[in-house]
């Protein structure tokens, strides 16, 4: 199990929000910060404000690593249009996103054990890089007696969260496809992203 792991549950209370809309945050219960500073609040500075933006995004998506996260943004640049909008289509195209987004699992973070454990296959062929990237009209489905898991069959019935209309599934036989990729208005967060922010913070 990484830190990243064991820590998402102090995700929420170190950004001040309820990061992924789920019952069981322990925002619900004590929103603010944790330790014996984490009700003292202070007007941040811009920089503060920026970066605050990027580890909201960063963590949203199972607190991927910095190394990885900078090379998504490095790729938005270079292609055209607005890089903020390709971050977003970048980030929704990873495997474990879209494993989430689907509703085969709880978490993000579920869903990236579930991919690396070899559960997922994209167009029939088994895929365990969580960091895997979809193409518009791949098709995604579970393995296996994974089919079964009481958990997967539990997630599949969430009523914290829809699946976008951007991707298709059918939880009876455990597959989906993605339709498209999304633009940032398309993507159903919980909580208010700013990836033009994170766009400003990486390019100062």
């Amino acid at each position: 199990m990484t830190k990243r792991v064991e820590a998402k549950h102090k995700i929420d209370r170190r950004l001040g929000v309820n990061l992924w809309g789920r019952a069981k945050s322990p925002f619900n219960n004590r929103n603010y910060g944790p330790g014996q500073h984490g009700q003292q609040r202070s007007k941040p500075s811009d920089y503060g404000i920026q970066l605050r933006a990027k580890q909201k995004l960063k963590g949203y998506y199972g607190n991927i690593s910095e190394k990885h996260f900078r090379r998504l943004y490095q790729e938005a640049v270079r292609r055209r249009g607005d890089t903020s909008e390709n971050m977003i289509d970048l980030l929704e195209r990873r495997l474990d996103a879209v494993v989430y987004r689907m509703k085969f699992v709880a978490t993000v973070f579920a869903a990236r054990q579930m991919v690396n454990h070899g559960h997922i296959a994209v167009n029939g062929k088994r895929v365990d890089i969580p960091s895997y990237r979809l193409k518009d009209g791949d098709e995604l489905s579970i393995l296996g007696e994974m089919k079964e898991n009481v958990n997967v069959l539990a997630a599949a019935q969430l009523g914290e969260r829809d699946v976008p209309d951007y991707m298709d599934v059918d939880h009876k036989s455990m597959k989906g496809k993605f339709i498209r990729g999304p633009k940032f208005a398309d993507v159903p967060y919980p909580v208010q992203m700013e990836p033009n922010l994170v766009i400003e913070f990486y390019s100062r």
